[in-house]
């Protein structure tokens, strides 16, 4: 492999991020004399960050195809007041509590995705649409109210793995992550060495206050089954293909309008987990629920490296940018810093990430 090459594939953009990362974070340890870097606040930040995660794991697909979806905030807490007043009003099982608001979320998004790729509707106008008529709905649904399920509910979103079966999983990681070392060569074992180190210095951390937090287990699970559903199969290749040239997609054989409808189906799923958790998590329903949830999902995305453009994200990406978003609410208000500092910066973030990634296709000829 010549040098030209070998640069190329270096990860730059990644490596910025996990360098402004650190610069967060030591900034924040400073001026918070170490409490930030503290097991205890790292564990319950990583729990704050896991619906954005969620709802950026899908955001992600959907921009990667050129799509943009601003009713999952919306979306996820009609969702989770859907599997609270089920649970808790109609009285039924928990498993149903869990499922029916995914079916529900699948159906919705499959509306949405009919409604872009056969009516021809603009995503921008049908999402902007299905925010409001969410909004509405979760209103109307609760009235207002607060719906608080009981304890067994909670569990998705307030429980901790115990520490052995976190040590077992981290341990059966790090096994396949070497095997994936061992077979690649030369400076592509590095990624995969430093993937296992970072499963057991992630799980040491976790387990020196009371655990990894379940929903941040649930988040790795599906950030691993998105990022195979992305690069390793057909599909995932030809969402990025449909973003990155449409035109070339649709003349190659691309179904394109079901794979739009399907990656709304999706986003209506991640939607509805996303709802659960967050219920789970707060302790009840809200009418307010998820509200701006939605600007934060894509702008993790976008701070991450995906493009706006279409073609171009992953999925490792937008979770360090839901990391850095979280990192900075959860400093700030370590700090006590008055709130209406966190919008702005977050604001300026943004911004910055759209702007690099403006000027670095520029460079590339795009």
């Amino acid at each position: 492999m010549s040098e030209a090459k070998l640069r190329m594939r270096v990860p730059w953009r990644a490596l910025s991020m996990v360098g402004s990362l650190l610069a967060i974070w030591i900034a924040f340890s400073i001026t918070t004399d170490g409490t930030f870097l503290t097991p205890r606040n790292l564990t319950l930040l990583a729990r704050q960050m896991s619906v954005t995660s969620i709802l950026a794991i899908g955001m992600v697909l959907v921009i990667v195809a050129g799509q943009i979806d601003l009713s999952v905030g919306a979306f996820a807490g009609l969702l989770g007041a859907a599997s609270a007043m089920i649970y808790v009003n109609l009285g039924w099982p928990l498993p149903a509590a869990f499922i029916l608001p995914l079916l529900l979320g699948a159906a919705l998004g499959f509306v949405q995705g009919a409604l872009v790729a056969r009516l021809r509707i603009p995503p921008f106008i049908v999402t902007l649409g299905g925010m409001l008529i969410f909004q509405g709905a979760m209103l109307g649904t609760t009235g207002g109210v607060s719906v608080s399920p009981a304890r067994p509910y909670l569990f998705v979103g307030q429980a901790y793995v115990p520490h052995t079966l976190g040590w077992a999983g981290a341990g059966v990681l790090c096994l396949f992550l070497l095997y994936k070392g061992t077979r690649a060569s030369g400076p592509a074992r590095l990624p995969w060495l430093g993937l296992a180190a970072l499963a057991v210095g992630f799980t040491a951390l976790m387990n020196a206050y009371e655990g990894i937090p379940f929903p941040v287990l649930l988040v790795l699970v599906l950030a691993a089954v998105f990022t195979v559903l992305a690069k390793h199969t057909a599909f995932g290749r030809h969402l990025y293909a449909i973003g990155g040239n449409r035109e070339a997609a649709f003349y190659s054989g691309i179904n394109i309008n079901r794979h739009l409808i399907a990656v709304f189906t999706l986003m209506g799923v991640m939607a509805g987990i996303a709802g659960v958790v967050l219920t789970a998590r707060v302790g009840s329903a809200t009418s307010d629920a998820g509200r701006m949830m939605e600007l934060d999902a894509i702008a993790a995305a976008v701070i991450g490296g995906t493009s706006l453009l279409g073609g171009q994200g992953t999925i490792g990406g937008a979770l360090l940018g839901a990391l850095v978003m979280a990192s900075l609410d959860n400093g700030m208000s370590l700090m006590n810093t008055e709130s209406f500092w966190q919008p702005i910066i977050k604001g300026i973030i943004l911004v910055l990430a759209v702007g690099i990634d403006m000027a670095t296709r520029k460079d590339r000829g795009h």
